[in-house]
């Protein structure tokens, strides 16, 4: 079982690792990538919230250090020669995105280094996806980071399939190293098929996913509801009905808010609640790291 009283009333050390990239829409673009979401919405919960990441040494590299330092959002953004990541995004009628991603960036070759590896053992939370797992350098850096982390910690995989950037042993592998587990309804029927589980149902995965360790499972629906599982509990809500700008980062804000409430020591369904709250928010603004009403 899943104990989150252990973190109540300290200060906790989290970070997001992998892709720090530009979202490129047609209007023009703006910082995200989901690790880099999710740390600062984070932050935006009262942890003391870290991004680590690679940029390359170009105009966007310098561009994503001024824009993260804009938003008060300490990063580790270790330099290398690739360019800087990006994702071309179409937007449809109802503000979903479709995703094409440039190849071969820094975020790609994140490399394991001292620094990283003294930041890493004084960790309380992470969050990781596959896409920055593409690569096996970066790859390697995660699971270095993962397994470098105190006993105790918490590791969230927040899948995020995206592209054909993904195979079974990717998910596999994540899946030994996390506690939290995180997917939409359009990656559940792809995980049940590429892990060979015959499974239709978010509580038929959570009993899966319970099977190998894992006790707590976020789980949304897009404009339906969001499920999230909590060893023996379970929490629906319904999806709010707003104005929809663009759904980019709304997800990694969901997970973001969720964890960061239990930390602190919100009950399950006020957890919850929240972050329907700020994610339906941030459905409602361009960009994934909109600055979030304090009310929020």
């Amino acid at each position: 079982m899943l104990d989150f009283s252990r973190f109540y009333n300290k200060k906790i050390k989290c970070a997001g690792i992998g892709e720090v990239l530009f979202d490129v829409f047609e209007s023009g673009a703006q910082i995200g990538g989901a690790p880099a979401n999710f740390a600062y919405h984070c932050k935006n919960n009262g942890l003391d919230a870290l991004l680590i990441s690679s940029v390359g040494n170009d105009s966007l590299g310098f561009r994503a250090r001024n824009l993260l330092a804009m938003r008060y959002l300490p990063s580790l953004l270790l330099e290398n020669s690739k360019p800087t990541g990006c994702v071309y995004i179409n937007l449809d009628d109802n503000g979903i995105p479709a995703y094409t991603f440039a190849d071969d960036t820094a975020y790609d070759n994140i490399a394991f280094t001292d620094e990283l590896k003294e930041i890493a053992s004084e960790l309380d939370l992470i969050c990781f996806g596959s896409l920055a797992q593409r690569s096996e350098t970066t790859h390697n850096t995660i699971m270095t980071v993962l397994e470098s982390m105190p006993e105790g910690s918490l590791k969230v995989f927040d899948v995020n399939l995206r592209g054909g950037f993904y195979n079974r042993s990717i998910i596999e592998n994540s899946l030994k190293h996390c506690d939290i587990f995180k997917c939409n309804e359009d990656e559940l029927p792809v995980l049940s098929k590429l892990l060979n589980l015959n499974v239709e149902t978010a509580t038929d995965f959570y009993a899966y996913l319970k099977s190998v360790g894992i006790y707590c499972f976020i789980f949304t629906e897009g404009a339906v509801q969001s499920s999230v599982y909590l060893n023996d509990d379970l929490s629906c809500i319904k999806t709010p009905k707003v104005s929809v700008a663009d759904t980019v980062g709304a997800g990694d804000s969901f997970t973001a808010t969720v964890v960061s409430s239990l930390i602190k020591g919100l009950k399950l369904k006020e957890a919850h609640d929240r972050a329907v709250k700020v994610s339906a928010y941030v459905c409602t603004q361009k960009g994934a790291m909109p600055d979030i009403p304090s009310d929020l």
